[in-house]
């Protein structure tokens, strides 16, 4: 091996590029070797900017693995968070729908690593849907997990939007990002090519230096898939730059109309959202999580205890002949004070020594973001001091379910 000792390299005409190799070869850099970047040259490459300035993905649950509350569900009519966690759809008089965790077996997603996908199929539909009909689904956003994107500021950054999807109809359908905070709103369209297929989409997102996201945990942004609407959300022009929100720029380029055939579907998974502007073949790798991150994320705004037998959802006391109370902790400290419920009020047991007393009632009161006072009466039995449980009756159907979505 020949050695080359220069101090200094220089293009024969300036501005000229310097070449270091041909195409295929291998550029060996020794161990212990630093390359300094001398004040602002740019062109490095791997640079701070390259790196994802968050740790966990700031879509949650985006390969659809978590799904607490069902893994499907008939006859959607109305919006809410139906099926995997973290998902939400908006749905106002347009068709009836069935909601699938669809499992993944082949295809280009499942080459990807993406095992689950979130499945809408229409099973009435409505092919003449009223002014003010609407369908989307997508995803609610705290503003204090926004704050690294800079909305509202002069360094406001881009963002780029990944996700694969498929469908039996082929065309365009828009996707918004909505500012609730300072009602604005920016979107982009994708464009379903070839049926039934599963294709990966990109797309990006202007920088945004009106209306800073408010920083706590209320909702500041939304991520809208519109799937079908009325004429009221059609006519306008897709707003590629932030601009004021309007009702009729939402779904302005592409229309999938998903609810106008019982044949129509729709499905989506590997859902990524990352700062700064990139392109199919620059967009870093999607983030798979652990099971259990995910779920502890998804958790922070909805929980629903595993429907199991001989399980103890809480400890407590007996303060009289009839009633057990006590502490219940939610799985981790939420967004908010939970909303709480559970199946039927007989479905559990209050246990004190060696024998369990079927409840005629269950409540839950001065709910906080990490426990609650659970009440349960029974018709006799309890001893008034002593130490108590809060079981199932046995027949394992009870669960108790805390939500503090957005």
């Amino acid at each position: 091996m020949s050695t080359l000792e220069v101090n200094k390299i220089t293009p024969v005409s300036g501005g000229t590029t310097v070449q270091v190799g041909e195409s295929g070869d291998t550029i060996n850099i020794p161990a212990g070797a630093t390359i300094a970047n001398a004040g602002t040259s740019t062109g490095f490459g791997i640079t701070a900017a390259n790196f994802r300035p968050n740790v966990n993905p700031l879509i949650i649950n985006g390969d659809m693995a978590m799904a607490q509350r069902n893994t499907s569900v008939t006859g959607i009519t109305d919006d809410g968070y139906k099926l995997c966690d973290r998902w939400y759809e908006y749905l106002s008089s347009l068709g009836t729908y069935t909601f699938a965790q669809e499992a993944q077996t082949s295809g280009n997603a499942f080459d990807n690593g993406f095992r689950t996908a979130f499945r809408i199929d229409c099973t009435t539909a409505d092919a003449s849907p009223s002014a003010s009909d609407e369908f989307w689904w997508g995803m609610k956003f705290e503003g204090q997990d926004l704050q690294l994107i800079k909305k509202g500021t002069s360094n406001a950054q881009k963002l780029t939007l990944a996700f694969w999807v498929k469908s039996n109809k082929t065309g365009v359908g828009q996707v918004n990002f909505r500012d609730t905070d300072n009602s604005r709103m920016c979107s982009g369209t994708y464009t379903i090519s070839v049926a039934n297929t599963w294709e990966h989409k990109i797309i990006n997102i202007a920088a945004d230096t009106t209306g800073a996201f408010t920083n706590d945990n209320a909702e500041s942004l939304q991520i809208q898939w519109y799937l079908d609407s009325g004429s009221n959300y059609e006519g306008g022009a897709t707003p590629t730059a932030w601009e004021a929100d309007s009702a009729g720029d939402r779904n302005a380029s592409g229309n999938l109309n998903i609810g106008d055939n019982t044949a129509n579907d729709w499905s989506i998974t590997g859902i990524q959202l990352e700062v700064g502007e990139y392109t199919s073949s620059t967009i870093p790798p999607f983030q798979h999580e652990s099971f259990g991150d995910n779920l502890f994320r998804c958790q922070r705004y909805y929980f629903r205890t595993p429907v199991l037998q001989n399980q103890v959802f809480a400890t407590g006391f007996s303060s009289n002949s009839t009633t057990g109370r006590g502490l219940f902790e939610n799985y981790q400290v939420m967004r908010s004070a939970p909303s709480i419920s559970k199946s039927s009020g007989t479905d559990f047991a209050v246990h004190q020594a060696a024998s369990s007393t079927q409840t005629t009632g269950l409540d839950f009161y001065y709910m906080t973001n990490k426990t609650s006072l659970w009440y349960a009466t029974v018709s006799s039995g309890l001893t008034e001091g002593n130490g108590a449980l809060l079981i199932d009756d046995g027949g394992a159907n009870a669960y108790i379910e805390g939500s503090a979505e957005l």
